[in-house]
């Protein structure tokens, strides 16, 4: 359905200002608003692509992914988790806002034409699961629609159900970086070994923090056999 019958039918706002948008403003955002979406750009780690303040004169990899060496072989993020992307991704994951499953998807579309050819040239996408009893409550798992999305659109096959975690955990979002890493130790697991010995997959989920989640997921795939796990998020956060 296109934004203009849309707009016959109902009245759109912002979703960050709340202003009645017009037929020329696409997706859930004013030009105002969109305008302030900032997107993540150099200088950040070549692993986990954490955004680093100033300048850096060449390849650079962050303390933690020098000393942590994460299972994931590469991680990039579309934008930075504040303003109005963060007000996007809330509604999308904690208040049932689907209609935003384009708006990300788009953003990270956008990322995925940057991304070097090894991570185009994956075999298929995922997302990042969550626990049975979590994702009945929520009633969709917002990470494998992005997932399915971003298939979608570049043209990579979506494997639905590829991972599985074996208990619940605590929300991250409260939690240091040391109990993120204890949150989530051991919690995935490959429901389907057989499609991922020797394959190369793209992980997508809505929010990379510490990468702790992402990682304990790369270990799991890793663990089955996959030959590379690359991770894409909506947006990075701090």
């Amino acid at each position: 359905m296109s934004w203009a019958l849309l707009d016959m039918l109902f009245s759109r706002v912002c979703e960050e200002c709340g202003a009645v948008l017009a037929e020329d403003e696409p997706g859930s955002l004013c030009w105002d608003c969109r305008a302030r979406v900032r997107f993540v750009q150099v200088p950040f780690c070549e692993r986990c692509g954490d955004p680093v303040p100033g300048t850096i004169g060449g390849p650079y990899e962050c303390a933690g992914c020098r000393g942590l060496r994460p299972a994931f072989d590469w991680a990039r993020s579309a934008v930075r988790y504040e303003g109005p992307a963060k007000a996007c991704i809330r509604r999308f994951k904690y208040q049932a806002g689907i209609w935003l499953q384009e708006e990300l998807v788009g953003w990270l579309a956008a990322l995925w034409r940057t991304c070097p050819a090894e991570v185009r040239s994956v075999d298929f996408v995922a997302g990042i699961p969550l626990y049975p009893r979590r994702e009945r409550e929520r009633g969709y798992n917002q990470a494998a629609l992005l997932a399915e999305g971003l298939a979608e659109r570049v043209g990579i096959p979506f494997r639905r159900g590829l991972l599985g975690r074996t208990k619940p955990t605590a929300t991250q979002t409260h939690l240091t970086a040391v109990q993120r890493v204890h949150n989530v130790k051991g919690v995935f697991s490959v429901r389907r070994p057989g499609d991922v010995r020797g394959a190369r997959i793209a992980l997508v989920d809505d929010v990379m923090t510490t990468g702790a989640t992402a990682n304990e997921c790369a270990r799991a795939l890793k663990a089955a056999g996959a030959a590379a796990v690359m991770v894409l998020t909506v947006a990075r956060g701090g």
